[in-house]
């Protein structure tokens, strides 16, 4: 049955054509920032690496699984670079999507305190589509004339734009302004994939409750033509600058609890868990998904503490 389940909606999705294809999407999205808006790269002030793992709906076969490996740097003070890697599979190696960008980001000072950053980046996309890891479907497959697609190239390039003081940030991004579509066959009208233009909007306020505990909400709005639009609210508390304990909601479709260590000035780990609220959360083969987020930041050339940072 969870065979049937997932292939059921892969063809739904293959046959049909992709009105909009939306772009992976993080619980620790405040973690993997560079991923969808260039203009952070380098705002840390030191070299930072951050690996993420997603296994979503865990227990549904073929479910989605993410993984994203960024690194980024300042290498001037108003210039910042930054590589952005993303792997997303659905239907255990059928669909396969993997990205991989370079970052630039500008920097202007605004005031003390505030920094106004404009960013570009550019990079490909590589899709895979392997029809014959459809179980039970391969030969149907054939016969509506879908052939596989190997390793297909498709140029990327995006911008966005960051402001952000000590306390509050602020980001508005298109990570890819290309919309290429994919078709299976020609003369039909249907498409197997289409990437769509995604439109990311990011904010976020860090209030010191005391001088052991800090408070930050956020939030995370995305839009994709086709697509419903996706909102993420996020409380998080921040104890000794060591421990951070969280709650998000993502917009009629999950609950989220997150948990981050600062094992040391330079590691962090971070921890998320989300209960679908829709019906395919109350389905006895689907036990939620998961995050895994590990960060290692060098230390800077002109100090040697790392302050802990909520963005």
């Amino acid at each position: 049955m969870k065979n049937i389940r997932i292939t059921v909606l892969l063809l739904m999705a293959s046959f049909g054509g992709l009105m909009a294809q939306q772009d992976a999407q993080y619980t620790q999205y405040m973690y993997n920032t560079v991923s969808v808006n260039p203009a952070y790269a380098g705002s840390r002030g030191v070299l930072s690496i951050t690996g993420l793992h997603r296994s979503q709906w865990v227990g549904l076969d073929g479910a989605p699984t993410t993984q994203t490996l960024n690194v980024h740097s300042p290498v001037s003070r108003r210039v910042g670079l930054g590589l952005s890697i993303v792997n997303d599979e659905i239907g255990n190696g059928t669909n396969q999507d993997t990205y991989f960008d370079a970052a630039f980001s500008y920097t202007i000072p605004t005031s003390d305190t505030g920094k106004l950053s404009f960013g570009l980046k550019a990079g490909g996309h590589l899709l895979n589509i392997d029809f014959n890891q459809l179980q039970n479907y391969s030969n149907e497959a054939g016969t509506f004339g879908l052939s596989n697609i190997d390793k297909k190239f498709s140029p990327n390039f995006g911008a966005g734009v960051y402001y952000h003081t000590e306390k509050f940030y602020a980001g508005l991004s298109v990570p890819n302004f290309l919309e290429t579509e994919h078709f299976d066959t020609s003369g039909t009208s249907s498409s197997l994939a289409q990437e769509r233009l995604n439109i990311y909007l990011i904010t976020g306020y860090v209030f010191d409750l005391n001088p052991n505990l800090k408070f930050k909400p956020a939030g995370l709005l995305k839009a994709v033509s086709g697509a419903p639009l996706q909102i993420d609210l996020s409380a998080n508390f921040m104890l000794r600058e060591k421990v951070t304990l969280g709650v998000a909601y993502r917009w009629d479709a999950a609950l989220s609890a997150l948990v981050g260590f600062q094992i040391s000035d330079q590691f962090m780990l971070g921890l998320a868990y989300d209960k679908e609220t829709t019906e395919l959360g109350n389905t006895s083969f689907n036990d939620g998904s998961f995050e895994f987020m590990l960060r290692y930041e060098f230390k800077s050339r002109y100090k040697n503490i790392i302050a802990p940072r909520f963005f």
